[in-house]
């Protein structure tokens, strides 16, 4: 589908709408005076993403699925605030899709992902320096010093961070899993809208500008003087399951959303964008079965209902898919409880 200009109503405030149609807007609200940037070179925002929003919340335009108007706004609130967005829930109810369906609709160029883990620090999504890699090449080289830029790699934070003229799209995910200290470490990444990378700012006399890595697939981005800025702050859009409290300092500078899990309706608009027709399987039934079985396991994650479907769509092409009790052991084995407390 080709992306569609955004039209907006003089009365209407809402820049995305939710409404998974691929598509450009011409001019975001302007920033609120303090948080407004002015890093250079100006860079625009890629366009290709190779299909990530495509296989993550898929292809077809479907009519079903209508966030809830919180939701829409909340939305457009961090938007209009520059602003990150915390969203909340339970695992499986399409958190992290919210970033897809923003940056598609708004055609704001690829979501850039951060999956966080225990392990996780600010660095890593900031830049990555191979310092080994480059002592390996000078030797390599014989002495001979390699472009520095070449062993530095701008993490998702540190790409959307660059600056766009066009706010980029950041998913940081599943922040309640990192470290006690990295929500405060981000605090004033997210303040400033910029970082410096020393490798690069002690070169800044003979070198003012080098070329590094993104996070883009095959990008790469001017840096000067050693110091990413940012133009328009990202969209930064950040889950939790809800397994840890968050400081009061990170809470003060997020908006918060909590999104509950889909409705019948949307679950059936999620199939379709997915899998558009699906003769010889009982949609209605599965996803009533599912929606059941999700309250009484406390909960499952919408891809369970697609692995589910694909599988009833697989033995029906060859006439194997019978809603029999076959069929409801392996549906058992799909749709596993998310925790183990649950499995008794």
């Amino acid at each position: 589908m080709s992306a569609q200009p955004i039209e907006t109503s003089r009365a209407d405030w809402h820049v995305y709408r939710g409404t998974g149609l691929p598509g450009t807007v011409d001019k975001l609200p302007d920033p609120p005076p303090w948080r407004r940037f002015s890093g250079e070179p100006v860079r625009e925002v890629p366009a290709d993403d190779s299909g990530e929003a495509d296989r993550r919340i898929g292809s077809r335009r479907v009519a079903g699925w209508v966030p809830s108007q919180h939701e829409v706004a909340m939305v457009n609130a961090a938007i209009y605030l520059r602003r990150p967005l915390l969203v909340t829930g339970r695992p499986g109810t399409g958190k992290s899709s919210l970033a897809y369906l923003v940056a598609r609709e708004l055609g704001l160029g690829p979501v850039l992902r951060w999956p966080v883990t225990s392990r996780t620090a600010l660095k890593d999504g900031l830049y990555l320096y191979d310092a080994i890699g480059r002592v390996q090449e000078i030797n390599a080289r014989q002495g001979e010093e390699p472009d520095i830029g070449e062993f530095v790699h701008l993490g998702p934070l540190g790409t959307a961070l660059l600056p766009y003229e066009r706010p980029r799209v950041l998913l940081i995910d599943e922040l309640d899993k990192s470290d006690i200290d990295l929500p405060n470490d981000l605090l004033n990444v997210f303040e400033d809208g910029e970082f410096e990378i020393p490798e690069l700012s002690r070169l800044a006399a003979r070198h003012d500008e080098v070329t590094v890595l993104t996070d883009d697939r095959e990008g790469a981005a001017v840096v000067r003087r050693g110091r990413v800025r940012c133009r328009s702050f990202p969209l930064v859009i950040i889950t939790s399951n809800g397994e840890r409290e968050f400081p009061a300092p990170f809470l003060r500078r997020c908006l918060k959303l909590h999104v509950d899990p889909p409705t019948f309706a949307q679950l059936g608009a999620m199939v379709a964008a997915q899998f558009g027709e699906t003769d010889g399987v009982d949609i209605s039934r599965l996803i009533t079965e599912f929606m059941e079985r999700s309250e009484a396991t406390g909960g499952l994650a919408s891809d369970q209902l697609l692995n589910a479907v694909h599988m009833a769509m697989q033995l029906s092409t060859s006439g194997a898919y019978q809603p029999d009790g076959d069929w409801n052991e392996l549906l058992t084995a799909i749709w596993h409880p998310l925790s183990s407390s649950a499995e008794g």
